[in-house]
């Protein structure tokens, strides 16, 4: 059991506060250089730089935002003021946070399609340094994928296992693990699939984090949403995917983790704000119910920065609109009257 518990403890719940989610802007170099190509903006540090500072610079958003997930080189870096991301974070009420998983590798032995989530070695040297940097939570993602003959045993064992050490490690250095295993919308398997097999690999990860003596009440969980892949001719309503989605987490998720922050997985800016508002509507539940988004965040925003620094105030009004949203949706408050107050 960790000997800071309560410092852990402390954490995990301030990440899930009421009303409250986590900004998930720990995109690679590589796939921020994507996301920037994509709406025609050269990639280069200044502008990966750049258009993070728009993020963390937004005035308000810590009434809505809890942490910020950042990558490697982001955490290095500083405002075009010289203040460090971090401490620019630290100004807005938001806690730092930091992915160090290395990326989703193919599992020897495995089936085709099926990957290990690698970087533990030297993740206790890592942790350290982030800590002294201003780290407070990390994140490790493991991804486990549906198809013919798909997930294997194997491929869900061991990324359960990596999750754990990675979570005791995290532990260990004094920061809080988002444990997420994620199970890809990609594919044709109906929702039932979806729930079969999320809450297998559910079990998994509880288990090994039990095993490896991880303090549950540290830790934050970041689950897919039970969904249809995203090439199925029959898709749920949102209440069908609310109610299959709590009813799957109620029976895998003990009531002594602080709460659950979803991943978007890939859906659009609203309909993963109204999925999380159905969720929350269908009463309180052992844990917060909350978000930790990407792209359902990020990308109207981006669009609207488009590389130029005179959009820079136009792009933070679409980031703070699309957090507020995710944080009516919280107590599930979230309606499209409220959604289509920024387009008036």
């Amino acid at each position: 059991m960790a000997s800071n518990a309560a410092e852990l403890e402390k954490i995990a719940r301030a990440m899930v506060a009421r009303g409250k989610g986590i900004l998930a802007a720990d995109e690679s170099s590589g796939t921020m250089g994507k996301r920037l190509q994509s709406i025609k903006v050269q990639d280069s540090v200044e502008l990966r730089r750049a258009y993070r500072e728009m993020l963390f610079t937004t005035k308000g958003a810590g009434e809505y935002v809890s942490g910020a997930i950042l990558y490697d080189e982001t955490i290095r870096q500083s405002t075009s003021a010289g203040k460090s991301f971090v401490n620019a974070l630290k100004d807005e009420g938001i806690l730092t946070g930091i992915k160090v998983d290395t990326g989703a590798k193919p599992l020897a032995g495995g089936r085709k399609g099926e990957t290990i989530t690698e970087g533990l070695d030297g993740l206790r040297e890592r942790l350290k340094e982030y800590h002294t940097n201003g780290a407070r939570f990390a994140k490790w993602r493991a991804v486990i994928t549906i198809g013919n003959g798909l997930p294997s045993r194997a491929a869900i064992e061991t990324n359960a296992h990596a999750l754990a050490r990675y979570a005791s490690l995290c532990q260990e250095a004094g920061i809080v693990p988002i444990v997420e295993p994620e199970v890809l919308m990609d594919g044709d398997h109906s929702i039932e699939r979806c729930q079969e097999v999320t809450e297998e690999t559910l079990n998994a990860v509880y288990e090994q984090l039990f095993v490896q003596n991880v303090l549950l009440e540290g830790t934050i969980l970041k689950p897919n949403m039970i969904i249809a892949g995203a090439s199925c001719k029959t898709q749920a309503t949102m209440q069908q995917v609310a109610e299959a989605t709590i009813k799957t987490l109620r029976r895998c998720v003990p009531g002594a983790v602080p709460g659950i922050a979803f991943l978007s997985g890939g859906q659009e800016e609203e309909d993963s704000t109204a999925h999380l508002n159905a969720m929350n509507a269908l009463g309180p539940q052992p844990w917060e119910v909350s978000f930790s988004y990407g792209r359902a965040l990020q990308h109207s925003a981006l669009n609207k920065w488009a590389g130029k620094a005179e959009n820079v105030k136009a792009a933070q009004t679409i980031y703070l609109h699309r957090a507020k949203m995710n944080s009516l949706a919280r107590s599930a408050k979230y309606s499209e009257k409220e959604e289509k107050k920024l387009a008036a």
